[in-house]
């Protein structure tokens, strides 16, 4: 199984890299192409270096964050070249409220600073499922804009599905989109969007330019068909990439992958929704 794994996953890996690079140089001042390491969490685990070699080599520009450094944990200088001897940049980093408390703020922004990465995103927090607390948190998210901004760095906020519950207008994402500055991230997952029912497509529409980077996440809505891959599923995904690139302000696509169909490995699965996604960018007007 491993050995079918591993040569499907090459197979994948040459034709995403020739195809990116032809899309890359059509569409320069396009949103790069991400992926949010989580979709590799027990991979990066086990081969840290080995697979964010094996993501460079897929095509992808950048790579998001969520906590594991394999052995460059206390060393972001010797992981800024690790990732600039793969061709990587730091597409950004996700973390809870605590890394940037007081007494951790300047030891975090540091690290990602080394690291060349401006976007900082809370991954989740409990007070995004209402919308009270979705206010309340908003006050949080606003001063640490500021904070950050004095670093040339940026906040963001990232939903799972509860942040879409109730009417359009008026969910917990609303509210926070209403409630805090222009210049903090506003990163749509799109996957956990379908899945409450919500359109993602008419919310990056309904924030112009708040969406700096986005997640771009094949899920099914319960009862759905299809499979859970970019391209494989209903998601609209012409229309997506339209909306970030005319209306989002977006610089950064990042791919998450968080389930793995029929067999599949982690990051063969990410090959495919890339795959799939490039499919989608190669035929939208230049």
């Amino acid at each position: 199984m491993k050995t079918m794994q591993t040569m499907k996953l090459a197979a994948l890996m040459a034709l995403s890299a020739a195809t990116l690079g032809n899309v890359a140089m059509a569409q320069a001042a396009q949103p790069r192409l991400g992926v949010q390491l989580w979709s590799v969490k027990d991979e990066i685990k086990q081969d840290f270096e080995g697979t964010l070699a094996k993501i460079g080599k897929l095509g992808f520009q950048g790579v998001e964050f969520a906590g594991e450094f394999g052995p460059y944990k206390d060393n972001p200088g010797g992981l800024k070249a690790f990732l600039d001897k793969n061709k990587l940049q730091c597409a950004g980093a996700h973390m809870h409220f605590d890394a940037l408390a007081d007494a951790k703020f300047e030891a975090t922004t540091a690290f990602y600073k080394t690291l060349g990465c401006s976007n900082l995103v809370i991954s989740m927090d409990a007070r995004g499922k209402t919308t009270a607390g979705s206010a309340e948190m908003s006050k949080q998210l606003t001063a640490l804009s500021g904070k950050l901004a004095g670093k040339g760095m940026r906040i963001g906020y990232h939903n799972h599905a509860e942040e879409f519950a109730g009417a359009v207008g008026s969910t917990p994402w609303d509210v926070i989109a209403k409630n805090t500055p222009k210049a903090s991230i506003m990163q749509q997952d799109v996957g956990w969007t379908t899945y409450a029912g919500k359109d993602p497509v008419a919310y990056v529409q309904a924030y112009p330019g708040r969406t700096t980077t986005t997640h771009f996440k094949a899920k099914l809505a319960e009862g759905a068909a299809g499979t859970p891959i970019i391209g494989q599923d209903k998601t609209d995904w012409a229309g997506l990439a339209r909306a970030v690139r005319q209306v989002g302000g977006t610089d950064w696509i990042i791919i998450e992958q968080e389930e793995y169909p029929n067999g599949m490995g982690q990051l063969e699965t990410v090959a495919a929704s890339l795959k799939g996604l490039q499919a989608v960018l190669a035929k939208l007007p230049k």
